[in-house]
């Protein structure tokens, strides 16, 4: 049953209407009236065919004003580069002996895995719980690389991994309620560009075919997006 709340506000939106980036924010944002600081969201319907292996998306974005939400990061590394992780502000250290007790286990205590590439043989052993739950880490995430305190400080920093669903949908955070017109707005259109950049060279036609803002208990609002 709609709220009473949520009538009220989506009373305030045409949803036939497309916004720009900027009367749509302003939109969203002054529609999260819920009791808690919202999460705003960014859904696309992407022109592509998730059953052909060459027009899968995914891609990373650094969100320049944050995402929001804390992380928790594991850094599988090795003892040459245990200290630079932790100073890059890791929240764990992955060993061959934590590998293997996820393996064993299933557990995990982390919201991002990132590693050297010289223990990526070993967390293969852990593949079958990482994997499914988007955890293993991958260089098309850029979760995997030499220079772990760069990946850690970007994970940290606002830079998250996006992909398709096997209905060409594509869903993203991108901010809080409680941030700023412009903070949001730059987040949005940070956005708008990754995707743009991911688009795979053997979608035709329309890629972008809509785009909508929305928060966790507010309306959705329609962005234009003709001639992205």
């Amino acid at each position: 049953m709609t709220s009473k709340r949520f009538k009220g506000v989506a009373a305030n939106i045409d949803k036939n209407a497309t916004f720009s980036v900027e009367q749509g924010v302003a939109l969203v944002k002054a529609g999260a009236t819920a009791k808690f600081d919202e999460t705003i969201e960014l859904h696309f319907a992407l022109g592509i065919d998730p059953k052909q292996g060459d027009q899968q998306i995914r891609a990373t974005v650094v969100l320049p004003g944050g995402s929001g939400k804390t992380k928790r990061v594991i850094a599988f590394v090795d003892a040459n580069n245990e200290a630079a992780a932790k100073a890059a502000g890791a929240d764990l250290i992955g060993t061959e002996e934590t590998i293997e007790e996820i393996a064993r286990t299933g557990k995990i205590d982390f919201d991002v895995a990132v590693a050297v590439p010289a223990m990526m043989p070993k967390l293969a052993k852990a593949a079958k719980v990482l994997g499914p739950r988007g955890l293993m880490p991958n260089p098309k995430t850029d979760t995997v690389g030499p220079n772990i305190a760069k990946i850690i400080e970007e994970q940290k920093g606002g830079k998250i991994a996006f992909k398709n669903d096997n209905t060409s949908n594509v869903h993203l955070i991108v901010g809080k309620a409680s941030f700023d017109l412009e903070k949001l707005t730059t987040n949005v259109n940070a956005v708008l560009e990754a995707i743009k950049k991911a688009k795979p060279s053997s979608s035709k036609g329309i890629f972008i075919k809509s785009a909508t803002l929305t928060s966790t208990m507010g309306p959705a609002v329609h962005l234009n997006v003709a001639g992205l």
